[in-house]
């Protein structure tokens, strides 16, 4: 998860720094860790940016993905002498751990070739057919060992190598795929691309996606019941969209 202030100073600063700790909170109520990897604090006790990770069972991603995207506050801000509501945002962006990527080879991917150990060497040069070499298929990955006397020991160091080479490569991948992510949920940090709105003077928070409002402000951010309420519809909505954009997809009989 990151966390970063966007437009409004101060007090875009002090809100994101309520927003951090709403989520902390919220990864202690599902019995989540909560590891912060940046934080980025402001003079007046705001935040500018922050990163953690956060892991634990029941689908952290799939719960918390939907809080991606502009919160919008509108408040008067202890800074203001006049009284006057200010509007101020700061964005979430949920992000898949690399980590969580899958990694498997079909062995029925791999072509192995065997054949004798080539270059400088004089009597260390292997005279066998003991050197490797692994060509993964479907993404041209090659690795190839010829270290070893023994053939076995040159196959099992060269599909270690293979495999550092295919992580490496899907990592890349992923984290293309987590840049559009964060672009997508991010957007540009004006204020008119909230997904939620946080009114102070009207102890109401407002999800524009779903259109559901709730009321009770300091409930929401303890990161407790009202998020976790909030969340779940969501979650439920999203479902229901989903699955009626499948049944308007299927061709009629």
């Amino acid at each position: 998860m990151e966390v970063t202030a966007g437009i409004g100073g101060q007090e875009a600063m002090l809100f994101t720094a309520e927003m951090f700790d709403m989520y902390q909170s919220y990864a202690s109520f599902k019995k989540w860790s909560f590891e912060i990897l940046e934080y980025y604090p402001s003079e007046l006790g705001g935040l500018r940016h922050a990163a953690a990770s956060i892991s634990g069972q029941h689908e952290v991603y799939k719960h918390l993905k939907y809080e991606g995207g502009v919160h919008r506050v509108q408040r008067v801000p202890k800074t203001e002498k006049q009284g006057r509501i200010h509007t101020s945002t700061m964005t979430v962006a949920i992000l898949p751990q690399p980590s969580e990527i899958d990694l498997t080879i079909n062995p029925k991917d791999l072509r192995i070739e065997t054949k004798r150990a080539s270059g400088a060497g004089g009597q260390h040069v292997n005279t066998t057919d003991s050197a490797v070499r692994i060509v993964h298929i479907p993404t041209g990955v090659v690795s190839e060992c010829q270290q070893e006397r023994s053939q076995i020991k040159n196959k099992e160091k060269a599909l270690k190598v293979l495999r550092a080479r295919l992580y490496s490569k899907k990592l890349e991948e992923e984290m293309n795929k987590r840049q559009s992510v964060r672009k997508m949920q991010v957007g540009t940090k004006g204020r008119s691309e909230k997904i939620r709105t946080y009114n102070f003077p009207q102890d109401r928070i407002t999800d524009h996606r779903v259109n559901k409002t709730v009321h009770d402000i300091k409930g929401f951010l303890l990161g407790e019941d009202l998020l976790d309420e909030m969340i779940q519809s969501i979650r439920e909505y999203t479902d229901h969209e989903m699955l009626k954009e499948l049944l308007e997809n299927i061709p009629a009989q």
